[in-house]
């Protein structure tokens, strides 16, 4: 095969997959937009048409977090618990943590909050370790407090145990 031609067939497939992505990224895109009530398309977002620009959009008001001290259920398997009470003012830094204070192994039994899984104290080869990992001293990395209120965008997600529990069609 001469030298010109050698190449042409990893250049059709190349232009192929060029191609070939162009039309998804098309497709995605206009996956992405809707129309406001001006007739003008908009990306779905959020920011509900709010223009990036914008200096100041008035934000929605912060709420009040739950301090109900009731353990909430998860809603997927392998989720970090959600903190149940008030963290405001909470001191979760380098120089010290306030989540330790009650949920710490040697504080458990007199605040009777939960201890910290048994995970946190493991590093990242899983090593057990006598005081907690670094990769999960800063428990809001992972762990957030909950608030009420209203979901800024529609969801149609459904529990694990509501789609096991589901009754079977096919049995009558």
């Amino acid at each position: 095969m001469k030298n010109s031609t050698r190449h042409l067939p990893k250049l059709i497939i190349a232009t192929l997959g060029i191609v070939a992505l162009s039309f998804a990224s098309a497709y995605a895109a206009e996956e992405l937009m809707h129309v406001d009530a001006d007739g003008k398309n908009q990306v779905a977002s959020l920011r509900k048409g709010t223009a990036l620009n914008n200096e100041n959009p008035d934000p929605a008001p912060l709420q009040d977090e739950q301090n109900k001290d009731l353990r909430f259920n998860r809603a997927y398997p392998m989720q970090p618990p959600p903190i149940p009470h008030k963290i405001t003012g909470y001191q979760i830094d380098l120089k010290a943590n306030k989540c330790m204070s009650c949920h710490a192994r040697t504080r458990v039994e007199e605040s009777q909050a939960p201890m910290i899984s048994v995970t946190h104290f493991m590093d990242r080869d899983g090593n057990f370790l006598a005081d907690v990992s670094a990769r999960r001293y800063f428990c809001t990395q992972c762990h957030v407090p909950q608030v009420e209120r209203d979901p800024l965008i529609e969801n149609t997600f459904k529990d694990v145990h509501h789609l096991i529990v589901q009754p079977n069609e096919h049995e009558e």
